[in-house]
């Protein structure tokens, strides 16, 4: 049985005594001096962000393809070596959600709401610029929380329950209500509500029952995210450039391509300092919260932007806030979901899942001795996390003044070549044929809502939340029945709840409200 932390020693170990300190800059000094395991960083820097643009393969496939190298590696440059590379595939998975608007994966799809439209109109470089940079800002700060929350971790990770849970997954559904205010609330909770019904097919959470999928097998563990995701963003964004012909971009490629309009986009990160900082943290303990995930980082994150501006009508139509907030959200919540990873052996995410494995392959026992007594390996990895992120960023800042270039090819002869890119992504994803079944009937739908105006970002909203918030409704039923609700931390979630939707329709139907609706059709 795993023994309990020793709060003294947790103590003595957690604060910044002079051993700690030693024992932060020694892990530094060890990783940058080892040119081994610098290499190894290198080489999986390159390898995460190819995965990270490639759509639909994503950071658990890549992992799991890279087990059988580090088999037999030494514990500390294998380790580094996979969370390095898992680390950040986010960093550039916003590179399609952007340019062509093909989200990655659910993480992704919050990006592209903004991304494309800047694309559109000749802003890739900029859009870029700002994600890319947003994405290592977002990473390093998520390394910073973890850090800072060693001494206190364990309060913090217990503090949370399946009544938690589900009223988190409801916080993020709620956040429908600004992605689709205006005139298209309705239609925005229409399609978000399709999204929760979807959410529903597969295996029930609590009889193991198959549910509206029948004899098919593909269907038990619901609907593909990923399938999902690409049918109702990809696919229609490329059959309209098909046949509106022209690129991607309406503005001509000298007026909008520089690397001062590259250069600009990075300065948007400091320049939008303090909303960084809190989606950044946001996404961190998000992170901390196994289960939840980097799309619910990224969507919450993307929600909050919109409701704290004081000019939400700009978003889904090219808002620069609306690339920074989900990019650093997804990619700070990596710091976070590897605490619980590492000291209570429980994944923060389902790509942590994986990552542990593979450190109980190289000999990681996670639990209290990585405070306890291998704290020096902790340390290694949150340096790991820092400086994989400034790698990552430097090599995406140098090329992707090219990759915008992509922006301003013709759509006809661009088009076929990347939906044979998302077929393969979307079949990778499960390796299930059937998948490119419900990738052309999603597409139809998704091509519908596209041609009728209607939003499309709830619908992954509610397929993304709507799994996490009926499992976590039944295992609070199940403990504690509908006296769940008045937990202390339910009972503040709940008036969050309430006061955002108060909000969100007082905003949007007061009267002689002027304010232009924020339209999001993306």
């Amino acid at each position: 049985m795993e023994p309990r932390f020793d709060r003294r020693e947790l103590h003595s170990t957690g604060g910044l005594e002079p051993e700690m300190i030693e024992t932060m800059f020694g892990a530094l000094f060890n990783l940058v001096s080892t040119p081994h395991t610098m290499g190894l960083m290198l080489i999986a820097v390159v390898f995460g962000l190819l995965v990270g643009v490639t759509p639909g393969i994503g950071g658990k496939l890549s992992i799991a393809m890279a087990i059988p190298f580090v088999y037999g590696m030494d514990m500390v440059a294998g380790a580094v070596f996979l969370l390095t590379m898992h680390a950040v595939n986010g960093t550039s998975g916003q590179i399609s959600s952007i340019m062509f608007g093909i989200p990655g994966d659910g993480d992704d799809a919050a990006t592209t709401l903004d991304g494309y439209p800047l694309a559109k109109q000749g802003q890739a470089a900029r859009a870029l610029g700002a994600s890319i940079t947003a994405s290592g800002v977002g990473g390093i700060i998520g390394a910073v929380v973890f850090a800072i929350m060693i001494p206190v971790l364990e309060p913090v990770i217990l503090m949370f329950s399946p009544a938690e849970f589900f009223l988190i997954a409801l916080l993020g559904i709620s956040f429908i209500a600004f992605l689709a205010s205006g005139s298209k609330i309705v239609k925005g909770l229409i399609v978000g509500f399709y999204g929760l019904m979807l959410s529903t097919v597969g295996m029930d959470p609590i009889t193991g029952t198959p549910r509206y999928a029948g004899d098919m097998l593909f269907l038990w563990d619901g609907v593909s995210l990923v399938t999902a995701v690409l049918a109702m963003f990809a696919v229609p964004e490329m059959l309209s450039l098909a046949t509106k012909g022209g690129s991607i971009s309406a503005v001509p490629m000298d007026k909008a391509f520089s690397y001062r309009q590259l250069f600009s986009g990075v300065m948007e990160v400091p320049r939008h300092w303090w909303l960084v900082v809190r989606t950044s943290v946001i996404g961190s303990v998000i992170g901390m919260i196994p289960g939840l995930g980097g799309s619910t980082a990224a969507w919450l994150c993307y929600g909050h932007a919109v409701q704290s501006s004081k000019t939400p009508e700009r978003f889904g139509k090219g808002a620069i806030e609306g690339v920074i907030a989900p990019e650093t959200a997804s990619n700070g919540k990596e710091g976070g979901s590897l605490l619980p990873t590492l000291f209570f052996g429980i994944p923060g995410s389902s790509g942590m899942a994986v990552l542990l494995g593979a450190f109980l392959i190289l000999g990681i026992q996670p639990g209290a001795m990585m405070v306890t007594k291998h704290l020096d390996l902790v340390w290694t990895l949150i340096w790991a996390l820092v400086v994989g992120n400034l790698i990552a960023v430097a090599m995406l800042l140098v090329v992707c003044r090219w990759l915008a270039v992509l922006t301003f090819v013709n759509g006809r002869m661009l088009a076929p070549f990347i939906l044979v890119f998302v077929t393969i992504g979307c079949f990778v994803s499960d390796v299930q044929w059937q998948n490119l079944v419900v990738l052309v009937l999603f597409s139809a739908i998704g091509y519908g809502f596209q041609r009728a105006g209607w939003p499309r970002s709830p619908f992954v909203i509610g397929l993304v939340l709507g799994g996490q918030a009926e499992a976590s409704l039944h295992q609070a039923l199940q403990l504690w029945g509908y006296s769940f609700f008045l937990r202390p931390l339910s009972l503040v979630l709940i008036s969050m709840i309430v006061a955002l939707m108060v909000y969100a329709f007082y905003r949007n139907f007061r009267p002689g409200n002027r304010q232009p609706s924020v339209e999001i059709n993306t």
